[in-house]
């Protein structure tokens, strides 16, 4: 694992990371995120209440995982298609959290996105969990993107950045609840996925193969005194 100081971002609570996994380090985790996905098959969230389909696909691993769709956000225990259990967190992932997170209970949840090379993400504040105290803490693989970062409010004032294979950010602190947003994908940036082969059914990325960027965020969802496995947990992400 590479070592890696946080860079001051201007924002109180958020943190980057550049290059906290090296190459060697990234191919394992995308070997990691491939036995997920065999276990938990890449789907497609849609938007509360339309069905409006999210243009990145995802899955989850942890005891709990995020879903989206008409009935609206929120976290279960099972995969929204096949009923089954999300597979464990692996645990190369529950080191980096240890390492960075600075907080005292393991992530529950950790959302896997599938971005292609025309997908983005608005911007939104990650507040469906019921434990502020908790950081985000998301790692990037692949492909490059243009990260977007503001206040507390939808029409705070924002600042962009680009996020390469193996940069991990924290949202903690005050930025915990900060609107955040992936403005675009930088195809052909990296050649991670391409080279590992990254090319599971349904994951949504584009070709050639293994072209485009995975995000993985682990969540805390839960405060520590609660049970975390619930039937669902409503939210937002």
């Amino acid at each position: 694992m590479a070592k890696s100081q946080a860079l001051n971002l201007g924002i109180d609570g958020l943190r980057l990371y550049r290059g906290y996994l090296d190459r060697e380090a990234q191919a394992a985790m995308v070997a990691q995120i491939r036995q997920v996905c065999a276990a938990a098959p890449p789907f497609t969230p849609r938007m509360p209440k339309s069905g409006r389909p999210f243009s990145v696909r995802m899955t989850n691993c942890g005891v709990l995982g995020w879903v989206s769709d008409e009935n609206g956000y929120r976290y279960q225990a099972t995969h929204p298609e096949t009923g089954q259990a999300w597979p464990p967190l692996p645990q190369a992932l529950a080191r980096i959290w240890g390492e960075i997170a600075d907080y005292p209970c393991v992530p529950e949840a950790c959302l896997i996105n599938f971005y292609r090379a025309s997908a983005k993400m608005g911007l939104h504040q990650d507040r469906d969990e019921r434990d502020f105290a908790a950081p985000v803490v998301s790692l990037s693989l692949g492909d490059s993107c243009l990260f977007r970062v503001g206040g507390m409010r939808r029409s705070d004032p924002t600042r962009s950045f680009r996020l390469d294979s193996g940069d991990v950010v924290v949202l903690g602190g005050a930025a915990r609840l900060a609107f955040h947003g992936v403005d675009r994908i930088y195809p052909g940036t990296s050649t991670l996925l391409t080279e590992a082969g990254f090319s599971e059914a349904g994951s949504g990325l584009g070709r050639p193969k293994g072209t485009g960027r995975i995000n993985l965020t682990m969540r805390r969802v839960t405060t520590p005194d609660t049970v975390a496995a619930e039937p669902a947990l409503n939210g937002r992400s």
